[in-house]
């Protein structure tokens, strides 16, 4: 017996508008009530410290020894998708090439931070791993009292 086809079409519906959940990185929908506040640089703690510890959590994200959950309280649903890919295909040629998954060793030998506007702050993070120097951009932005990353890159 050869199974029966449907000929129902398909046809195009308007949906909610949907963001990612941060939690597993599932769409959910979004409020359309709900505005982040943006809040002034000023009004928010110190961000060194901040932008440190997420360079520091990003290579250990993608390195594949630190969940990306634990990110997510601190970037932007845009930030979280792109890490979210990233570790993936990070992990799958870790795979490929049958590597383990390792701790990153590396030294953090400078933090340059530069305000651009009234709640946004840029800043770069210098990391040594011994055979080789990165840097990792971070853009901060004052979101609903506290800072935001909407934009990481490992360079």
């Amino acid at each position: 017996m050869s199974p029966t086809r449907s000929t129902r079409a398909l046809r195009a519906i308007d949906a909610p508008q949907s963001t990612l959940s941060a939690a597993a990185g599932e769409l959910i929908d979004a409020d359309p009530l709900f505005v982040r506040e943006r809040t002034a640089a000023s009004d928010l703690p110190d961000a060194a410290p901040l932008v440190s510890n997420l360079a520091r959590s990003v290579v250990e994200v993608i390195s594949g020894v630190r969940d990306i959950e634990q990110l997510s309280r601190w970037v932007t649903d845009d930030v979280y998708r792109h890490l979210l890919i990233r570790t993936q295909h990070a992990a799958r040629a870790r795979q490929a090439r049958r590597r383990p998954t390792r701790r990153p060793n590396f030294v953090e030998l400078s933090v340059r931070i530069q305000a651009t506007t009234e709640n946004i702050v840029d800043a770069v993070v210098v990391l040594d791993f011994g055979a080789r120097v990165r840097a990792v951009t971070v853009r901060l932005e004052g979101l609903d009292r506290r800072w935001r990353a909407s934009a990481i890159h490992v360079l």
